[in-house]
């Protein structure tokens, strides 16, 4: 059958389109670590920086192991997220800069409070800080007190979501303490609290759903124990493919615990370990007899170890496709 010039200009045109658009379905989610020392997991190390494939970036816990805005790894940030407000998480102080210290022993001795290392960052960067509970209202002051706009905080309660760029972040529950340390509140209350060894609580902690452009969805678990809603929320109702998980055990779920969420109640296909409270890694490497180790022969799945500096690549369906 012959076709005319408008048929063939017609398909030629889906073609084109077709050999567009695919490289865009195709695209990955980028993950780095921001730990305290090059090329390794070290002890304090939480923080991370999702960037999907339309450039949004966002931080994941800045805790103390970004070195401040001027951190050179940070680059653009669009929000950043705080699943609680315990200093190795919100950033009571941090370190003074890239592989200050020793991996077991970084040097966290910059004081960030009663700001937050958090708070410092989202100033200078002009990005938005997206918490639940109660924790927004919090961060509007300290925004204030450092010059940058309060009404960067935001917030998304349980079962709600917002949009940030490409990427739509859902708070979902996690099984923890949250309080306000004293050292974070200035004047009289901050020194009545500390002196009475007791916190100022800001509701309950959360994890966060992180669902990108590419389809990826992820649930960053913050510091939490084994919940029903890591089965019921996370895995059949938000079908995350990629799970961050806390794995340091006294504070959080221990690795074999940790194990069972993901091999049991979300089922995922890519894991990357978490908050193990120890020097994980020499040269890259896991360290035999580790709580990460122990975690890492127990997932069922990939797990990928989040060195420091080192990017990884995930696609739609939760497969890491480079730097794993």
């Amino acid at each position: 059958m012959r076709l005319n010039n408008a048929c063939l200009t017609a398909g030629a045109a889906l073609v084109a389109s077709a050999l567009t658009t695919a490289p865009a379905l195709a695209a990955n989610v980028k993950v780095t670590p921001l730990g305290s020392h090059d090329g390794e997991f070290c002890r304090f190390d939480r923080a991370m920086v999702f960037e999907d494939p339309d450039g949004t970036r966002i931080l994941y816990d800045a805790g103390r192991t970004v070195a401040g805005a001027d951190d050179p790894r940070l680059g653009k940030i669009d929000a950043a997220l705080v699943s609680h407000m315990h200093g190795d998480h919100a950033g009571d102080r941090r370190i003074s800069a890239v592989n200050a210290g020793e991996c077991g022993k970084p040097d966290v001795s910059v004081s960030t409070s009663p700001n937050t290392n958090t708070v410092e960052i989202a100033a200078a960067k002009k990005s938005l800080i997206v918490t639940g509970s109660e924790m927004p209202r919090f961060f509007s002051e300290r925004l204030k007190g450092v010059g940058g706009d309060p009404e960067s905080s935001k917030l998304v309660r349980f079962g709600a979501s917002m949009k940030v760029g490409g990427v739509e972040v859902t708070t979902v529950p996690a099984a923890h303490s949250n309080g306000v340390s004293g050292s974070f509140i200035p004047g009289t209350l901050g020194e009545l609290l500390n002196q009475a060894g007791l916190t100022a609580y800001v509701g309950p902690p959360t994890g966060y759903v992180l669902t990108f452009s590419n389809g990826l969805v992820a649930y960053l678990s913050g510091d939490t124990g084994i919940t029903a809603e890591q089965e019921k929320v996370v895995r059949d109702h938000y079908g995350a493919e990629l799970a961050v998980i806390n794995i340091g055990n006294t504070f959080t779920t221990g690795p074999k615990e940790a194990a069972f969420v993901v091999n049991d109640l979300i089922k995922a296909r890519s894991v990357i370990p978490s908050h193990a409270n120890e020097v994980a890694t020499k040269d890259g490497k896991v360290i035999a007899g580790t709580k990460t180790e122990t975690f890492m022969k127990a997932a069922k799945m990939p797990s990928h170890l989040p060195i420091s500096g080192r990017t990884m690549e995930f696609d739609g369906d939760g497969k890491c496709m480079a730097g794993c």
